[in-house]
């Protein structure tokens, strides 16, 4: 079984449909009809880069690749983490120059992504943003001099106290909701991480109490921006947030911001776990366990069907093919999670680890059950037992 690539294969019947979806569309809003994750429909969706969703023969090859088989959800980047913008119509958007065409046609694309009934999230990076930041730089996080604080990557950040990044960033999702996507997932949804963090400086006082209440806060004025125009609020945490107790010193704190939205995707990669993480000595070679741990830590706290975790679709140190995503896949499963989100950064998927189309959106327990299956229900009855 070999991965699913955008190469220069194109679909006739794809191209002429989305002509004649196209075809005397010339308004700047489009006003849809959303495709709602109706209950019992089990969302299963892939991440798609801005350039790709642009680039008219990547486009119709995912397409295809949603026409062939269980996958029913597009992850569309509407803003990144260097503060770039693929969507047109926010007045501060365009005014500080933020705005970049990889996706000149959004709204047709979008318009046809729902004809197929493919279910349309919009990710918008929130507080990493390193154009607002250095273009109104009383919004960036800041050095004890004064100077624009950047992470080690050089990228300068909002500061998440700050309640006009906030509007700045729900402006932009609100503009997302009026050409047609049902869902924002708010990503970077979090205080910086990397680089010399003990010399952050924000508009008050940083703590980790604060912290979280910062970001709460901001899932409480997304929710009453964007609940009443129709769609749905998702965010992306990283994966130890399923069991860790504490902040982790970026304000994330899953119970709490899960309490906010309407789903919350925890980034299970398990290339991104350090060694002996949940006893697992090298958890890159072992994905199911991973994914079987953070997830049956996240559905102890929170609930279960918020659940959509993001899963691993790309080698990190370890070759990562259709039995490695599978197993993620199955793992979700075994823990009765039916519903996850691929993520690969060149949108490039394992067409092998898809089910086909027609076997239907269910999905089965591992039968006999695994080991980690079999831990997991000897520690519930000692539980019980006690």
């Amino acid at each position: 079984m070999k991965k699913f690539k955008f190469r220069s294969l194109t679909s006739a019947v794809l191209l002429l449909l989305f002509l004649l979806s196209s075809y005397g569309n010339s308004s700047s809003t489009i006003k849809l009809d959303s495709v709602k994750p109706d209950k019992g429909r089990y969302i299963r969706g892939i991440h798609l880069s801005s350039w790709v969703s642009g680039s008219e023969k990547h486009r119709n090859l995912a397409l295809e690749l949603f026409d062939a088989t269980e996958l029913n959800a597009a992850v569309i980047d509407i803003k990144e983490y260097e503060g770039q913008v693929y969507i047109k119509g926010v007045k501060e958007v365009d005014s500080n120059k933020a705005y970049v065409a990889a996706i000149t046609d959004l709204e047709k694309y979008v318009s046809l992504l729902k004809e197929k009934g493919i279910y349309a999230i919009a990710r918008i990076v929130v507080f990493r943003d390193n154009t607002i930041s250095r273009k109104i730089p009383s919004l960036a996080v800041k050095n004890p001099d004064g100077t624009i604080w950047t992470d080690r990557k050089g990228a300068a950040w909002l500061d998440p106290y700050n309640k006009e990044t906030w509007d700045y960033n729900l402006k932009i999702a609100e503009r997302a909701i009026d050409i047609g996507f049902d869902e924002i997932q708010f990503d970077y949804i979090r205080f910086p991480s990397d680089g010399d963090t003990k010399n952050c400086r924000y508009s008050k006082p940083y703590s980790a109490t604060e912290a979280s209440k910062a970001l709460v806060g901001f899932l409480k004025e997304a929710k009453r921006r964007i609940h009443p125009k129709g769609a749905k609020i998702s965010i992306d945490v990283f994966g130890l947030t399923t069991t860790a107790t504490d902040d982790m010193g970026i304000g994330q704190k899953i119970v709490e911001m899960t309490e906010q939205v309407d789903y919350v995707s925890p980034m299970v990669y398990p290339s991104h776990y350090a060694k002996w993480t949940y006893g697992i000595a090298d958890p890159n070679k072992e994905p199911y366990k991973v994914v079987y741990n953070s997830i049956e830590g996240a559905i102890k706290r929170i609930n279960a069907e918020k659940l959509r975790p993001w899963l691993q679709n790309f080698s990190l140190g370890y070759k990562y093919g259709p039995n490695e995503v599978r197993s993620q896949i199955q793992a979700c499963y075994d823990n009765n999670i039916g519903t996850w989100l691929l993520w690969n950064p060149r949108c490039v998927y394992s067409r092998g680890a898809l089910k086909d189309k027609n076997e239907g959106n269910t999905f089965q327990a591992s039968n006999p059950p695994t080991n980690e299956m079999l831990k997991t229900s000897s520690k519930q009855q000692s539980s019980q037992d006690k």
